[in-house]
């Protein structure tokens, strides 16, 4: 029997539906239930095929156990390995390279030393730091967020030079992203799952959290609407997440990929509306249930993005063949991207 487990905290629909869901499925030899930890000793294998992790970012002990049961054999929703080395400033570098357009953005280091630290720690840093340019790059109005993190805390719109330091006074030692605002005509919110299911939501983050999901919205152009899918594709093909979601800010035609580190994303019915509450239960099932058929036991059963593959793979002579895939990836459709996953080696 090969279980699937639900590791989660405050919330209830999502993980309890996901459970049921599976079960009622009635596939031969898996099962699914509530993660349950008796005991954590190194190098143990925690007894599940599949987990699907709702918390381990706001508990350090579960991403320990996490990837002491990826390291036994355990297919992780999300890679907890990448997703401790992987951040916002990142996702927005990785993108320059891949062709998903994504605002004008700097990182910036924190206002506040952090502990252990002083000012002889930051002799490699210019002070002041060419804040002119700085601003003429990015231009306001502007936001102004922490670069690791999420749920729209410590985000600020600043208006100017002035604003922006009152904000940066109050941010102690996070080490923030200032970036350029997009003025949009639409705004969607994705569900990606397993590299293969994309599920777009028109969406308003300029509403109440309960009134962000747009229903019977206006129709919309459906090469925008490939566009987006392709991106969105694109962006966790090569961030390598399993179970995520992608904010896309669309100005002039152009699709933004404005939030793409989601790896818990909120998946609540109170919040995301009964219809794609549906949809995100039907195809996580789905997703686990494939995972767990797919398990080997022992193996490494993780996903594990392009930009990872690429940096591990041996050297092959047909670089430049490969780098065509790349660039068709990133600009092209669901198709490049799977011809771009296909082995070359």
């Amino acid at each position: 029997m090969k279980k699937v487990g639900i590791l989660f905290g405050q919330e209830d629909t999502f993980p309890w539906a996901l459970i049921e869901r599976v079960n009622a499925r009635n596939v031969d030899g898996i099962t699914a239930e509530a993660v349950r930890i008796e005991k954590l000793i190194q190098g143990e294998p925690s007894g599940y095929a599949v987990i699907v992790d709702r918390i381990s970012q706001d508990v350090p002990f579960y991403r320990a156990y996490l990837k002491n049961a990826a390291l036994n054999g355990t297919a992780v929703v999300n890679n907890p390995f990448w997703w401790s080395a992987d951040e916002k400033f990142f996702n927005n570098c990785l993108s320059t390279k891949i062709g998903v357009a994504v605002p004008k953005t700097v990182l910036l280091p924190s206002k506040e030393h952090p502990p252990d630290t002083s000012a002889k720690s930051f002799r490699n840093l210019a002070y002041p730091l060419a804040w002119e340019a700085i601003f003429d790059y990015v231009g306001f109005p502007a936001y102004f967020k922490p670069f690791a993190g999420g749920g729209w805390k410590n985000v600020y719109r600043v208006t100017g030079p002035d604003d922006f330091f009152r904000a940066y006074d109050e941010t102690g030692q996070l080490v923030m992203m200032l970036q350029e605002e997009i003025l949009f005509q639409e705004y969607f919110r994705c569900y990606a799952l397993d590299c293969r299911d994309i599920h777009i939501m028109q969406y308003d983050p300029r509403r109440s959290h309960f009134e962000r999901y747009v229903l019977n919205g206006p129709p919309l152009d459906p090469a925008l609407l490939q566009k987006v899918h392709d991106d969105v594709m694109a962006l966790n093909v090569w961030l390598g997440y399993d179970f995520n979601t992608v904010e896309m800010a669309v100005r002039d035609g152009i699709p933004y990929a404005i939030d793409f580190y989601n790896p818990a994303p909120d998946a609540d019915r109170k919040s995301v509306g009964d219809d794609n509450f549906a949809w995100i239960v039907e195809k996580a099932a789905d997703m686990v249930i494939r995972k767990a058929q797919a398990h080997v036991e022992g193996g490494d059963n993780l996903r594990w993005g392009r930009y990872v593959q690429k940096a591990v793979a041996p050297p092959v002579p047909a670089v430049g063949t490969v780098l065509g895939n790349v660039v068709a990836t990133a600009m092209g459709t669901v198709g490049a991207v799977a011809e771009a996953l296909s082995p070359k080696e």
